[in-house]
């Protein structure tokens, strides 16, 4: 077998085999986390559901205070966007859609679209449940997908602590917030 041949064996080989181990790993992960806070569960979800109030919690909002917000709709209802621009790398330009909201349950789902600095549309979750009359927990989570071949980069990415810790700062600030 000449040199030329090996070579080209061998650029297949680094090229196929990431391909094919891509096929066994999973496309989807989810990233969640809890707190408890000294409030009652239905003035948590009031304060949770109004998307205005993430710029006094969420850690994105404040790595850029002056990021460009647009918001659209009836804030705390389906339907309402809030857009952002930041110049700001981590934070980026995107907007986060309330798609369900159930009071009921106390419970909330926003569609996260992202254009800059990468394109990605996710879903983004938080439920409240009661713990006594005055303390309820707060949970807070992110559903993803990176479809094949894509999904190779599951195995470099730890979204479980790069979102994660985000969400631990963020669910911090909330209960500072509300525990004022």
């Amino acid at each position: 077998m000449n040199l030329g041949k090996k070579i080209a064996i061998g650029i297949i080989g680094i090229i196929a085999i990431p391909l094919v181990l891509a096929i066994f790993l999973p496309s989807t992960y989810q990233v969640e986390r809890s707190i408890d806070i000294g409030k009652s569960a239905t003035e948590v979800f009031a304060y949770i559901r109004l998307l205005k109030n993430q710029d006094q919690y969420s850690v994105w909002a404040k790595r850029d205070p002056n990021m460009k917000k647009i918001f659209t709709g009836e804030d705390g209802t389906v339907g309402f966007i809030s857009r952002w621009e930041s110049q700001v790398k981590d934070v980026g330009v995107g907007e986060q859609e309330i798609k369900m909201i159930n009071a009921d349950a106390l419970e909330m789902q926003t569609e996260l679209r992202f254009y800059e600095p990468f394109e990605g549309t996710e879903r983004s979750y938080m439920k409240v449940s009661s713990l006594d009359p005055k303390k309820s927990k707060v949970i807070w989570g992110f559903d993803g997908s990176m479809p094949y071949p894509f999904n190779l980069m599951l195995l470099f990415m730890n979204f479980e602590e790069m979102i994660g810790n985000d969400f631990e700062e963020g669910l911090s600030n909330l209960k500072s917030v509300l525990e004022k």
